[in-house]
Formats: structure tokens, sequence, C-alpha cells
């Protein structure tokens, strides 16, 4: 099959949200799904929603006693990659989105109250779908999205 056809419109990745409470298998099945979108030839972000608040600083670097100092935000880079941290007042999804443009796919792992099209984990993880038929999932929908837009 050619997915050439299925990359992302307007510049737009496709976005696409595993949802459920708790322990139902979200990251477990993010983690198996993301090698096998990539095997089919995309470029793949994930978005995680968090319900609680969190600290993504480790303590004793740099941008941790930045952060402890009072900075809003921290931004730390190398040759290969960015980590991005900032205080902001109920923060969504779409303000991450645009940290990745050059994503084909962006997977939400979360907010299970989204109109984005998802999968639940609404059942043991032993009894998860198994990623190869969610990602051809996965497929069709962007496919059925790009001929409706």
């Amino acid at each position: 099959m050619d997915l050439s056809s299925l990359k992302k419109t307007e510049n737009k990745p496709f976005v696409f949200a595993i949802s459920g409470y708790k322990n139902s298998g979200k990251t477990t099945l993010i983690t198996k799904l993301i090698p096998e979108l990539k095997q089919r030839g995309y470029r793949v972000a994930v978005i995680k929603h968090d319900g609680h608040d969190f600290e993504a600083d480790v303590p004793g670097t740099d941008s941790y006693r930045h952060q402890k100092a009072g900075a809003y935000g921290t931004a730390v880079f190398s040759s290969n990659r960015i980590l991005i941290t900032k205080e902001c007042r109920k923060p969504n999804e779409i303000q991450l989105m645009e940290a990745f443009p050059e994503a084909d796919i962006i997977l939400i792992e979360g907010l299970k109250n989204s109109d984005y099209p998802k999968y639940y984990c609404n059942y043991p993880k032993e009894r998860l779908k198994p990623v190869e038929e969610l990602a051809d999932e996965i497929e069709e929908t962007m496919k059925w999205n790009k001929k409706t837009e």
C-alpha cells in the first residue's frame, strides 16, 4: 500500500488519542505503537496529559536550579534535542502540538473526553488491541479524514 497520500494534510499532523483510566495500558500501548508507525514511515510525536502537577526538571541540574530560583520557564538544548518547561495557566494540547510541526502523527495519551479520534484502553493490559490492527485503524482514519477535508 502506498502511504504517501496519508501523510499530514496542509502541514498539520494527524492527531489520535489513546485514552482510558489510570493503569489501563495507555503507555504500554503507545510504546508499542510508536515503532509500528515509524516502521510504516511516519514521524510520531506524543503529548501526554497529566491530571496532576508534575516536576519535569531533575534536582541538581542547572535548569532545575534556574526554575527553583524563580524562572517561569527554562530551556535546555544540545545538538540533538531540546527540553522546554514553563509555567502557564490552563495549558492545552493545541499549544503543545505547535511544538511538533514536522510530525506526521501526534498521539495524545489521555484526554478521554476530547473529540479527537481515539482508542479507549478499557480492558486489562493483556487484552489490548494488537498494535498492527490499531496502526491500520489510524491509517484508515487518516485516509477518511483526508477525504472529508
